[in-house]
């Protein structure tokens, strides 16, 4: 079983999640975690779900296993909440995100010293991909987000799993031309930037497949996208 799905794993008598996750700084408190998956399916998403933060959790172990995390509690808790709050087109996803992490936090790990302005603003920094730039960023920044980013450089086919579970997203909320337009101006900006990712071990190890996805995206017919994301 992998490690990560031993985060939820609880008794019927211990209030506490075990984990053997030996990269968690702390296990969370069974009605914490339950909260917080009730978030990720409210609404439900095709991408923006708890499995998501599955995935990112695992590029959370690879760094912890390897260069580590200077602030690990913080940006642990950063990985479970970044996308807790999410509707398709809304502008404060991210704000409202970080506020319910630090109240989850308040309200259930009170003793654990967790310095929950970092926290928030690691999370709201995920509003900002694409916007960043590594000078200007603590080395922990650069890791949380580019382990958020790693998608982009997965293989070619999970990759293009994701951008159309991303189109689902917004499939009824916007008419598929216009979603295309801005999907498209959002990865080209990605593509005509120095870098995609913002740590030195992500760049060595996704920038050039993340390249090259977006560019064999980028390059499909206008009518194809809009076909598969809804008009």
């Amino acid at each position: 079983m992998p490690a990560w799905k031993n985060w939820r794993m609880a008794t019927c008598t211990e209030p506490v999640v075990i984990t053997t996750d030996i990269y968690a700084p702390f296990a969370l408190p069974a009605a914490m975690w339950a909260e917080l998956e009730a978030a990720y399916q409210t609404p439900p998403r095709a991408y923006h779900n708890i499995q998501h933060v599955h995935e990112v959790a695992a590029h959370y172990r690879n760094v912890a296993a390897s260069v580590g995390w200077k602030h690990p509690k913080e940006v642990y808790l950063a990985v479970l909440y970044h996308d807790a709050i999410y509707q398709a087109g809304r502008k404060d996803n991210e704000a409202r995100s970080a506020e319910f992490a630090v109240e989850s936090v308040g309200k259930y790990l009170a003793g654990e010293s967790i310095d929950s302005i970092r926290l928030s603003n690691l999370i709201e920094l995920t509003a900002r991909h694409g916007h960043l730039h590594p000078e200007n960023l603590d080395e922990d920044s650069k890791l949380f987000l580019d382990c958020d980013m790693a998608i982009l450089g997965a293989e070619p086919a999970q990759f293009l799993e994701y951008d159309k579970a991303i189109a689902s997203e917004y499939r009824g909320k916007l008419p598929g031309w216009m979603f295309q337009f801005y999907r498209r101006k959002f990865l080209k900006n990605l593509l005509d930037s120095p870098r995609i990712y913002l740590s030195e071990i992500f760049l060595a190890s996704h920038e050039a497949k993340a390249r090259a996805n977006i560019a064999g995206l980028l390059k499909k017919p206008r009518s194809i996208l809009m076909a598969s994301s809804g008009r």
